[in-house]
């Protein structure tokens, strides 16, 4: 069983977060939300606060095949000021293993410069972030082990996406069929 672990910095935008988890979980990914700080229920930017599975410090990352970055302000910044998530994205990345990031939280990949020569999308107005990148104009975009998207409106294509490159197309299809989502 595939195992991935969305990250919750307090401000996170709670639709782009919750719904990769949703989806996650109902394709059969052992998925957890994990706290950056120390504290158990994080609180989004529209203060709808989430009770989490674990702290940062209780993950074994070595066991996880996916990260996955929501976005929102300022939880893009709280996730980027945690200091073993970016060594953990920095080695998931060299590993070759998933890293998913939507709406502002593709600048982090953009910062750390992971997205020279991908193909890239985010939140409108952050492009420039996105450094080295080929910015796209799409709801979420598959490159090779990275996976990101546009904003809150692209949080399902964005989930269905990150479940097509964990689990194949075929999967992210009958997903997108059992949740009734139509393109």
């Amino acid at each position: 069983m595939s195992k991935a672990a969305v990250f919750f910095g307090k401000g996170y935008e709670e639709i782009e977060a919750l719904t990769v988890v949703d989806i996650l979980r109902r394709a059969g990914v052992d998925t957890a939300m994990v706290s950056v700080s120390e504290e158990r229920k994080v609180a989004g930017s529209h203060a709808i606060a989430v009770e989490m599975d674990a702290v940062i410090s209780e993950v074994d990352f070595d066991s996880l095949d996916l990260i996955v970055l929501p976005g929102g302000m300022p939880g893009t910044a709280n996730l980027e000021a945690c200091e073993a998530l970016m060594m953990q994205v920095d080695a998931f990345v060299s590993q070759k293993k998933i890293v998913a990031a939507i709406c502002a939280a593709p600048s982090i990949l953009g910062h750390r410069g992971i997205l020279k020569g991908r193909k890239a999308c985010c939140y409108p107005s952050w492009e420039n972030h996105l450094e080295g990148a080929q910015v796209l104009e799409q709801p979420a975009v598959i490159d090779g082990n990275l996976v990101t998207g546009r904003g809150m409106g692209a949080a399902v294509p964005f989930a269905l996406a990150v479940l097509e490159r964990l689990q194949g197309e075929e999967a992210a299809g009958e997903m997108a069929k059992n949740i009734v989502f139509e393109v």
